[in-house]
């Protein structure tokens, strides 16, 4: 699902001489998870989530930034914007209520995020943080972010 949604995205990019991210390599993936699992409360990152990295690593598109792996932990730099899913995480986390919270992306509206206590994929309204949406995985939560954007 969350494939067709990203390739309807390419393709409107592609209109416009745009194009996606590139997708990030295992290496990357690995290095970015023991970051990512040493310094936020998870044993490891969603597999959706690396799946959707190994497709495009991170996407800016029509209002929906989805985070991608942060430039210094990249084997190869890239000449590409990508909201470091890292460093996105630690400014969302100065709010002290927002640290039960992994964020995946956001939008004008919503933040797309993983409640780590409670272990459910929500979309929260943004500024105020009250759970608008339930997810059942991280991909039906990036299969509904698409759809928005779209």
């Amino acid at each position: 699902m969350s494939v067709n949604l990203l390739e309807e995205i390419r393709k409107r990019e592609a209109k416009y001489g745009d194009e996606l991210n590139s997708p990030a390599t295992e290496k990357d993936i690995i290095k970015f998870e023991a970051a990512v699992v040493g310094k936020f409360p998870i044993n490891e990152i969603p597999t959706g989530y690396k799946e959707f990295l190994q497709g495009v690593n991170g996407l800016d598109f029509n209002g929906l930034v989805i985070y991608g792996i942060d430039d210094d932990l990249l084997e190869e730099e890239k000449d590409e914007e990508v909201y470091g899913f890292i460093k996105t995480n630690e400014l969302w986390h100065e709010n002290d209520e927002q640290k039960k919270y992994l964020f995946f992306g956001d939008s004008d509206t919503a933040w797309y995020c993983l409640d780590v206590i409670q272990n459910e994929y929500l979309e929260l309204d943004k500024p105020s943080g009250t759970p608008i949406n339930k997810f059942y995985d991280f991909n039906a939560m990036l299969a509904d972010a698409l759809k928005v954007s779209l």
